[in-house]
Parts: structure tokens; C-alpha cells; sequence
């Protein structure tokens, strides 16, 4: 068995403040043991809402995030909003958008990894009546490579992007 050694994670993260930008604002700190562990940060503005096959735990570390929440198609997302310092645990496939908009803001995220076979569910809707505009189901193998282009599609894709 390998594993690492204690460090301090506050240093950490100033020797990596510079890459906690957007679009994604991610950087992984420890993969392995069935986890990821991802610090990531703030200034973020992402539309879409996550469909994650697994829980999600959520520390914000410094400054404040909002974890946008739909109920369902048809009706309006409530906020909720993680101070520094406060924990979260979302349930496995709750559609949910993390809101990263204080720019000081450094959080820290622990997903499951997907075993092959296992999708993520990226879902958009429509800002007036909340219903589903698009979903598009991927592998994720890294978030910071796999999510940009997903991203970038849908803003391209007028007829992905128009509520009937």
C-alpha cells in the first residue's frame, strides 16, 4: 500500500492560487481510494447543472459559494449558500450548479470516481419557465479537460440553447 505524507493545505493552495481561475477553477489535489479531492475557486459563472451519480461533499475554505439546486423541470432552483468554514453533503443525483461568483472563494470538493460505464448528466434550463433546454451524458475522466468543450458546445448550439 502507497500513500502520501501530511502537508500543510493552506500552503498548498497559495502555491496554487494562480490556477484556481476560470472557466473551471479546479485543480486536483489527490486522486485515488475511490475519490477525488479537488480544490477549486472562486470568480466561476457556469449555467449548467450537474447530474452526479454519487454524493458530493462540499468545504468552502475561504469566502462564500451559492449551490444552485433544481427541484425538477418546471420549477425554480433554490440557492444554497456555503460560508467559509461550513460543510455540505449533496445526495447523488441532485441537479445542482455550483456558483462560484466571490473571486476570493477557495473551496475544496470530494467526488467518487466513475468506474467505466458510469455517466455524469450535464443538464441546462431555461432561465424563465425552468424547463430542460439540454442534457448531454459523458464519461468524465478530468474535469478540466472534459467539461470546457461540453460547455463550449452548448453555448455554440442556438437550437440546444432556445426554450420552445
Amino acid at each position: 500500500m502507497s500513500f502520501g505524507l501530511p502537508f500543510d493545505l493552506q500552503d498548498w493552495i497559495d502555491e496554487h492560487r494562480h490556477e484556481l481561475k476560470p472557466p473551471v477553477a479546479n485543480r486536483l489535489l489527490w486522486s485515488g481510494a475511490d475519490m477525488d479531492v479537488m480544490i477549486v475557486g472562486g470568480g466561476t459563472s457556469r449555467i449548467d447543472f450537474h447530474d452526479d451519480p454519487h454524493p458530493e461533499f462540499f468545504h468552502q475554505l475561504e469566502g462564500s459559494m451559492v449551490l444552485r439546486l433544481m427541484d425538477g423541470p418546471g420549477r425554480p432552483p433554490r440557492d444554497i449558500e456555503i460560508l467559509a468554514g461550513e460543510v455540505f453533503l449533496l445526495p447523488s443525483h441532485v441537479r445542482h450548479s455550483p456558483r462560484r461568483v466571490d473571486p476570493a472563494g477557495i473551496g475544496l470538493v470530494v467526488e467518487f470516481i466513475r468506474p467505466p460505464g458510469v455517466v455524469d448528466g450535464f443538464e441546462w434550463f431555461c432561465e424563465r419557465c425552468y424547463h430542460l433546454l439540454h442534457r448531454v451524458e459523458v464519461q468524465v475522466g478530468s474535469i478540466v479537460k472534459d467539461l470546457p468543450p461540453l460547455f463550449a458546445a452548448f453555448s455554440a448550439d442556438l437550437e440546444a440553447r432556445t426554450c420552445e
